[in-house]
């Protein structure tokens, strides 16, 4: 976007630089900036740090920044910031796992003021993940899913209680969890409608289990799951559980949602075909 003429005085900073007062006439350009990570500030010279610029490119306008801004959003796709269709490349899968306890609803997995975020759209689809499991209490969970100013979590399997994704039928929670790079989740049971979301959007790998893993498991414990045996090890333990077959979930998953199965099975044209 082009910046309103007041503002062509103020330049791009690293974080901390001091913003003008005057910004506060603009506060839609504060809040587009920050989204990138950067702080805008006043002054004839920009000297702190700025990765859209060379070193010694000290000066560059204000009015010509926003373009080049623009042109490195728009470069971003879904293949950059998505594994869907890509969750696993064998029959085992390691990680850190993450623990939650019972009735996880989908306003903990990602609460409402988050929806308008557009999936579709790279930047935002990045930033909806960054807010995976944030409404979850502080008093119970002091870890949080996805660190602070981290787009990705350190934790690809969740271990969880019984009913997980109650709530509302919101996609963006499996969406939000699959963005910030989670494949599995193993809960006692689910809430139907997250289920089936998880595999319509080939998210995550809704795994079922008999035995009760959240008190088997703490959060940084590293699990193994291999899908053709169907179990779970916990490698602190050493430990072996059993889990339910996927059945019909796998394949839709393994495609990338439901659309590209259908597509890979021939049950609609594919987008060559289309197109």
């Amino acid at each position: 976007f082009q910046p309103p003429r007041a503002a062509k005085k103020f330049f791009i900073g690293g974080r901390g630089a001091r913003p003008c007062r005057k910004l506060r006439k603009f506060p839609f350009m504060s809040i587009a900036f920050q989204s990138l990570g950067v702080t805008v500030a006043r002054g004839r010279r920009c000297l702190a740090a700025d990765p859209w610029r060379g070193a010694n490119d000290r000066t560059t306008s204000a009015a010509s920044r926003p373009r080049r801004l623009r042109s490195l959003r728009c470069a971003l796709t879904m293949a950059d910031v998505s594994e869907v269709g890509r969750k696993r490349d064998g029959p085992v899968v390691n990680g850190k796992v993450f623990v939650v306890k019972d009735n996880i609803d989908t306003d903990q997995i990602i609460p409402a003021e988050y929806l308008t975020l557009v999936p579709s759209k790279p930047e935002e689809y990045r930033k909806l993940g960054s807010y995976a499991l944030i409404g979850l209490p502080d008093e119970k969970y002091p870890t949080r899913y996805v660190a602070d100013n981290e787009y990705r979590t350190e934790y690809p399997i969740i271990v969880a209680g019984d009913n997980f994704g109650c709530g509302s039928s919101r996609e963006h929670a499996p969406i939000a969890l699959g963005a910030c790079g989670a494949k599995i989740v193993v809960a006692e049971s689910y809430a139907r409608i997250f289920f089936r979301n998880c595999s319509a959007t080939g998210e995550l790998y809704p795994f079922e289990t008999p035995t009760r893993l959240v008190d088997e498991f703490i959060t940084g414990d590293v699990a193994n799951i291999n899908f053709d045996e169907n179990s779970i090890r916990n490698e602190r333990t050493g430990k072996v559980y059993p889990l339910r077959p996927l059945g019909d979930v796998l394949p839709v998953v393994d495609a990338g949602g439901i659309f590209e199965y259908a597509r890979r099975s021939g049950m609609i044209p594919s987008k060559e075909d289309s197109s």
